[in-house]
């Protein structure tokens, strides 16, 4: 599992997802605004509208939020954002990217490196890292939705390229190009998804100690607390046992 990914699950088990809800929310609205602003304010004409409603809702942001978001980017008064992407090394050579949508890139830049250099790491080059990955759509159902098996159907009968079933979900995984072709046939099979998103997936993860990991933890912490900062990803890994002692802590 990813870094980004064991993060977010340690985060939960230790309770901080309802005080994380309103910034989450924050930025879910950012992105519905811009998505409709670049497109048509209907999302069965803009599939990244349509995406980005799908995911506020999976995150249960209230209908009225959505529809704000959007009322925003038609009554001309949303601000301009830039979709800006940085790259970098954390602790122990493991490399991050950072996506934000910014109406001031000078502030995020500033903020962003401050994040790397407090943590001991460098923001580098646009290119410095993201060779390393691929861009890909990850589609997730919770594990209610399927068993592992009809999940592993459904997904090859859509086109996808690879599923991780565990017992919380199935994660799909896609090119990405044809994230809408695939959500949708899966959506005719298996109901709505929790999430649909593109997403950076790492070629290779690096293994990483419980000290470096907690590094690595505190640099995507920050980094996502930035109300600029969309997501972020990093390509460390975490043993069971190593897991289980952040989980624990």
């Amino acid at each position: 599992m990813a870094g980004h990914s064991q993060f977010k699950n340690i985060m939960h088990r230790k309770g901080r997802q309802d005080a994380m809800r309103s910034k989450a929310f924050s930025k879910l609205a950012r992105e519905i605004t811009v998505a409709a602003k670049m497109g048509a304010p209907d999302p069965n004409f803009n599939p990244r509208l349509r995406l980005a409603i799908q995911n506020a809702k999976a995150e249960s942001m209230p209908k009225d939020n959505i529809q704000r978001a959007i009322n925003k980017a038609a009554g001309g008064d949303a601000e301009n954002y830039d979709e800006v992407r940085y790259e970098g090394y954390g602790p122990g050579g493991v490399a991050v990217i950072v996506e934000a949508l910014t109406d001031n890139r000078n502030r995020t830049a500033s903020n962003v490196r401050a994040c790397f250099t407090k943590a001991g790491g460098a923001l580098g080059e646009t290119g410095s890292v993201s060779f390393m990955w691929d861009r890909v759509g990850e589609i997730v159902y919770p594990a209610s939705a399927a068993s592992a098996d009809k999940a592993m159907d459904a997904a090859i009968e859509a086109g996808a390229d690879d599923v991780q079933s565990d017992e919380e979900s199935h994660v799909i995984i896609c090119a990405f190009e044809s994230i809408g072709d695939v959500s949708s046939a899966l959506e005719a099979s298996l109901g709505e998804a929790q999430s649909v998103k593109t997403i950076w997936k790492p070629q290779n993860n690096i293994p990483v100690d419980e000290e470096r990991a907690q590094s690595l933890m505190k640099l995507v912490a920050a980094l996502e607390d930035d109300d600029d900062v969309q997501n972020v990803y990093a390509n460390f890994e975490v043993d069971d046992a190593t897991l289980a002692k952040l989980s624990a802590a």
